[in-house]
């Protein structure tokens, strides 16, 4: 095989609907060449076609999924052969939860690749089990469930162009009666907090406004919950800065996602903005029904 050592190569894989069109195209704004569903057995030509190229072609970005022929047994010995050429390689996993997968594919109408005739669920649950090795090589694997397409995009920027900035901090409110949130690394359930829905002044309002936000943190308890969180979320950050990741969501609960929970939420999200920090704030459950 002709050196490939010079190049950057960066493979894209993941369940079907976690993103990948949108990794690719954040790949081709970093000038990457970019080329879908190659046969594995192909890319090593590929790359020594690059290499010789007139015009050498450094920067590769190839997507591969699982349905391709062979592609489970072939991917891992090419990965392989690749890092013993001191070929700079990176795979990068996309990852969803079910839910959000057959959600997205409800919204677009269209079949499962792996399930054509069958339930989108049969078909999540098949490829996720092909693709089990796949993640075991992973360098980077991003949990999309919770990511817009600019998220995703900034996401995919950061890592493979190496550019620092401070991890973006997702807040989300929940409640409990409606299930948590699927893709969560820090989790704090607030039902100990003063509630305001036992109080009918303030049982129609929100954490959104001030008078049910003070109910629920101007306490004795509130204020100094308030604050240990607050030092808390200061203790971590840094480490999730230095690691270089990109999103930390942070969800809050409480019974029905009205009113502790979102009040909590925002509260973070203010003392974090206040320290030039970037904040995406979501209250799942603030609009349903009481």
């Amino acid at each position: 095989m002709i050196s490939v050592s010079s190049q950057q190569i960066v493979f894209v894989s993941g369940l079907s609907g976690s993103g990948k069109t949108t990794a690719m195209a954040a790949l081709e704004d970093l000038s990457f060449y970019c080329v879908d569903n190659l046969p594995v057995q192909l890319v090593p030509q590929f790359l020594a076609l690059c290499a010789t190229a007139s015009t050498s072609i450094e920067k590769i970005a190839l997507a591969l999924d699982a349905r391709e022929k062979d592609f489970l047994e072939s991917f891992p010995e090419v990965v392989a052969e690749l890092r013993t050429q001191h070929a700079a390689v990176e795979v990068l996993f996309l990852d969803c939860s079910n839910e959000t997968l057959e959600r997205r594919y409800r919204e677009t109408r269209r079949v499962h690749p792996l399930s054509p005739e069958g339930s989108v669920l049969d078909g999540i649950e098949r490829e996720r089990s092909l693709l089990d090795q796949v993640v075991s090589l992973a360098d980077l694997k991003i949990d999309t469930t919770t990511l817009n397409v600019h998220q995703l995009k900034d996401t995919i920027v950061r890592h493979v162009s190496g550019a620092g900035r401070e991890t973006v901090v997702n807040l989300v409110s929940f409640g409990y009666r409606y299930g948590t949130p699927g893709a969560v690394e820090l989790l704090f359930d607030v039902r100990f907090l003063p509630n305001p829905y036992f109080e009918k002044s303030l049982r129609s309002g929100t954490g959104l406004e001030a008078s049910v936000a003070d109910y629920v943190l101007g306490s004795e308890r509130g204020r100094e919950f308030f604050r240990r969180l607050d030092g808390f979320v200061d203790y971590l950050l840094p480490f999730y800065d230095e690691e270089g990741k990109a999103y930390l969501t942070i969800g809050m609960g409480c019974t029905g996602g009205r009113h502790r929970s979102v009040a909590v939420a925002e509260a973070i999200a203010g003392r974090l903005r206040k320290q030039g920090r970037e904040v995406n704030v979501s209250h799942r459950d603030v609009e349903r029904p009481l």
